[in-house]
């Protein structure tokens, strides 16, 4: 039987063998390939250690405080936004179990792994519905005693993110700031070495992993983490991937000058891949309406997980973590009372990127379909964090800056360089030379923002 002649634009064979540079070349593609798809696939893992260094470098060390904040842009991270506050902290479950202790009122919060993976959700949408409950969140291999009516969470990390948001209701920031302060989190063995809770809101802070993403850093941050967290056996394929490369659990990382070079160079290209995934993606279903320019931020609904019947949907999961970190089936409900939705828009209404030194107006129809409030958030583009501007805000939110509007009508918003005569409070200050994009959130949705009966209009350039 005679061998299929083997032809291939980029490798050469003689008598089935590699010959010349094809090996090497070969050699060479099959790092830079492996890397790029474990970079997208391990993305995650490296931004959550992004949070938890940010919270480190302002001394908010693991099991020893919660940071709370009402956020603004002096705090970089990916998409948060200033309509709630927030308590986070890392969590190590190494010695043992954590015990969240969280009062009754309206908190929605969550648990998520080092991976950026659902553990439990708290209050509004955990199990406790806002009645106030004790959580625990147990390590990988816990065989221990537990109390009593006590919520479990198990994990499967030693590293844990805990992140509570209190509501404002009624526009009452400094209430929201005491409800995150009568949260109690302690080791599961010592109820009396409560976590302290550390005001960050003044402090410059920056959670995410733009410093690493894009050169060996990524690597290195990401063989650190092998090195102290447990294997996850789902991930197993994609561990295969990492030793493939040059990274092993218990084996220094030490890439030589070829190595090194294809591994910058992939992260480089998974990091470009990424940010087409967030804000270039063909998907048909990330669209929210068939006239507008708007996009669904979340493209799986319902689940944290980015689970469909098909398998894991990865380009849903490089899109959101692109843009966004921590994931749990409520932030991506679509049910009508269901937490809240998350909308997208970087284009304008004739399909052009938002450009910072452009003027633009954004009409909202009233009145918005939220039970509870809404808000209008922009961000840079580059760093997927609040837009930094001399103003010194970043978002319109209806609690706030808009909670003098009648209950009906539309109103107009305007974003630029320089503010609109007459409706400056209606301004949002965008950068020349720099992209952003914005987020429209909807908390407790109505039946509206779902039959298609009420919808934004888009951004519309002006000059």
């Amino acid at each position: 039987m005679t061998a299929p002649a083997m032809v291939d634009n980029r490798y050469e064979f003689a008598n089935g063998y590699p010959i010349g540079s094809s090996a090497t070349r070969a050699w060479d593609d099959s790092v830079f390939q492996r890397a790029v798809v474990a970079y997208r696939f391990w993305y995650p893992t490296v931004s959550m250690e992004g949070i938890f260094n940010g919270n480190r470098e302002l001394g908010l060390n693991d099991n020893r405080a919660v940071g709370i904040a009402s956020t603004g842009p002096r705090h970089v991270g990916f998409t948060l936004n200033s309509d709630t506050p927030y308590g986070a902290a890392v969590l190590d479950l190494s010695a043992g179990p954590m015990v969240v202790e969280l009062p009754p009122g309206p908190y929605i919060g969550l648990v998520d792994d080092h991976h950026q993976r659902w553990i439990t959700d708290l209050g509004i949408p955990g199990p406790d519905r806002g009645q106030g409950g004790t959580y625990v969140i147990v390590p990988p291999g816990y065989a221990g005693a537990l109390p009593d009516r006590a919520h479990v969470g198990r994990s499967a990390s030693f590293k844990v993110l805990l992140a509570v948001r209190a509501l404002p209701l009624g526009g009452d920031l400094a209430e929201a700031m005491d409800a995150l302060r009568a949260v109690r989190v302690h080791p599961l063995e010592e109820a009396g070495a409560v976590l302290d809770i550390i005001d960050t809101t003044e402090l410059a802070m920056d959670s995410t992993c733009l410093c690493w993403e894009a050169d060996i850093s990524y690597w290195r941050v990401l063989h650190g983490i092998l090195e102290t967290e447990p294997v996850v056996p789902e991930f197993l394929p994609m561990y295969g991937l990492l030793g493939a490369i040059g990274l092993e659990r218990g084996v220094r990382f030490a890439p030589d000058r070829r190595s090194a070079a294809l591994l910058t160079a992939a992260a480089r290209t998974g990091r470009g891949q990424l940010l087409v995934s967030a804000f270039a993606s063909g998907r048909p279903d990330r669209m929210a309406w068939p006239d507008r320019r708007w996009e669904w931020v979340g493209l799986v609904a319902d689940n944290g997980d980015f689970r469909t019947a098909s398998g894991l949907d990865l380009e849903a999961r490089d899109r959101w973590f692109a843009q966004a970190i921590i994931a749990s089936p409520a932030m991506f409900r679509r049910q009508v009372g269901g937490g809240s939705l998350y909308w997208l828009a970087m284009r304008d209404g004739r399909g052009d990127y938002l450009d910072g030194s452009a003027t633009y107006t954004l009409d909202i129809p009233r009145p918005v379909p939220a039970g509870l409030f809404w808000s209008v958030t922009v961000y840079d583009a580059q760093t997927r964090s609040q837009i930094q501007a001399d103003q010194g805000k970043a978002a319109l939110r209806s609690l706030f800056e808009l909670c003098d509007l009648p209950p009906d009508g539309p109103v107009r918003l305007h974003f630029g360089p320089i503010p609109p005569d007459g409706d400056e409070t209606r301004w949002l200050q965008t950068v020349p030379g720099r992209g952003w994009f914005a987020y429209l959130r909807i908390y407790g949705p109505e039946e509206a923002a779902f039959d298609q009966t009420w919808r934004p209009g888009d951004f519309e350039r002006a000059s």
